[in-house]
């Protein structure tokens, strides 16, 4: 198993408060809400800053894990954080010793693994969680989408910050098609300071006939596949691959 590298755009609190600001609710949230409907308890593995996490809380248990502190400390302080267990741990090796109606890892969270190892063993601790009738739901991009084969790729977009006003976040990647690894940074300027912050880091693509199999070897079954939060079925130019299954 690989260790976890010490990804700043998670991890350094500096980068950790533009997070909410690039990712606003979004599908993948109402998405989620929606299949937890009935739930009375749900993992939130990869919880980040837990804007979905304390939102599922508001009607059942909910324990959030993250391995990164400066994201679970923002999750701890934002509206109705309070109801939440937070965890600081590795969606690999935690082990809680209870399971849940519903476990979900989002965010693309999932690609963070870059090794086989490592995702088999996310999928296990998914299993060694959910109780007998509970489902799971992840998402990871889809390297058969054609945006993917654009082997490098560069991006400026403004954004509101809730303290600090405007800022510029510029982003730029390279896609390794031979390794399925994508390596990209992030930046973000404060407008009205001019203070910079970067961090770089790496996600791995893989294909859906790939992630079947390791789902099956970790004893879970796939009930649907989507191919983007809007619901609609997967397909081989899907933006992404997202299961919602069970235990087999």
């Amino acid at each position: 198993m690989s260790k976890i590298s010490d990804d700043p755009l998670y991890r350094d609190p500096s980068l950790a408060q533009f997070y909410d600001a690039a990712n606003r609710w979004g599908p993948d949230f109402d998405f989620c809400m929606t299949l937890a409907e009935g739930a009375q308890s749900v993992l939130d593995l990869g919880c980040g800053t837990g804007e979905l996490t304390a939102a599922l809380a508001a009607t059942r248990i909910v324990t959030g894990v993250d391995p990164a502190v400066a994201m679970l400390d923002i999750g701890r302080a934002r509206p109705g954080g309070d109801r939440v267990e937070w965890i600081e741990g590795d969606a690999r090796t935690v082990r809680l010793g209870k399971r849940y109606d519903l476990v979900v890892l989002t965010g693309h969270a999932f690609q963070v693994f870059l090794t086989e190892e490592d995702q088999r063993a996310a999928l296990a601790t998914i299993a060694v969680h959910l109780n007998p009738a509970g489902r799971f739901v992840f998402d990871t991009r889809n390297p058969g989408f054609q945006r993917e084969r654009n082997v490098r790729h560069s991006s400026v977009r403004q954004l509101e910050h809730q303290e600090l006003g405007v800022i510029e976040a510029s982003g730029e990647s390279h896609y390794d098609e031979a390794t399925g690894v994508l390596s990209y940074e992030n930046g973000y300027r404060v407008l009205a300071t001019g203070e910079h912050f970067a961090g770089r880091s790496k996600i791995l693509y893989t294909p859906r006939d790939k992630l079947s199999g390791l789902m099956r070897d970790a004893g879970l079954t796939v009930d649907a596949w989507y191919g983007d939060w809007e619901g609609n079925p997967f397909h081989t130019q899907s933006r992404e691959i997202i299961p919602v299954g069970r235990l087999a």
